[in-house]
């Protein structure tokens, strides 16, 4: 089992990375049962000073207890238009696995939609790829209980941007539209999706 953590990386900046930091080695001590820290932001520094132009990256990074890979990726920001509703009750990403077969099984029934909303227990969890905030006119809510603790979302929990609740299919139309965010997509860079492009089937 290897698990998966990804930075953005622009203009010699790693976004969040004290929240990546967090979550990396709280997976390796449930995963792994590693009770020492692994610095992440010494371990980075030295391989980011190679990269002189002012391109956004995904900074890849592949690990068990300990680091096995470090790749920075040359990325641009997807366009997603219309989302899928697709329920699995199965699904379990509670920690960033390499492996990702259940989620692109999952894709594969998208349609002609760009990208899915994974529906667990009948509660609104993540898109395939990101954390989901809903906009009713007044707020930002995150459902309580994504398949992933994002980055991002940690962030604007602890800044108070935003707040959790229950989100169920039947819940959409308070909405109007739902914004994509992942530590690639931040909150200002407004990946969303109407409601109205929501398929529920």
């Amino acid at each position: 089992m290897q698990i998966l953590e990804t930075i953005r990386f622009e203009q010699g900046e790693f976004s969040n990375i004290i929240f990546h930091q967090n979550r990396m080695n709280y997976s390796r001590q449930i995963l792994f049962n590693c009770k020492n820290d692994i610095n992440l932001i010494s371990k980075l520094q030295n391989l980011s000073n190679k990269i002189s132009d002012s391109k956004l990256y995904k900074c890849r990074i592949i690990y068990k207890s300990e680091v096995k890979k470090i790749e920075f990726i040359p990325y641009n920001i997807p366009e997603i238009k219309s989302l899928k509703l697709v329920p699995c009750d199965e699904i379990d990403y509670n920690h960033k696995y390499l492996d990702r077969e259940q989620i692109n099984n999952l894709l594969a029934n998208k349609g002609e939609a760009d990208d899915i909303i994974i529906v667990k227990n009948g509660l609104i969890t993540d898109s395939s790829m990101a954390n989901l905030l809903f906009y009713n006119g007044e707020q930002w809510l995150s459902p309580t209980f994504p398949l992933l603790k994002g980055t991002q979302r940690a962030k604007l929990l602890e800044q108070e941007k935003i707040q959790v609740a229950d989100i169920r299919p039947s819940d959409l139309h308070n909405f109007k539209k739902v914004r994509l965010i992942n530590a690639m997509l931040r909150f200002e860079d407004e990946i969303d999706v109407l409601i109205e492009n929501i398929k529920t089937h």
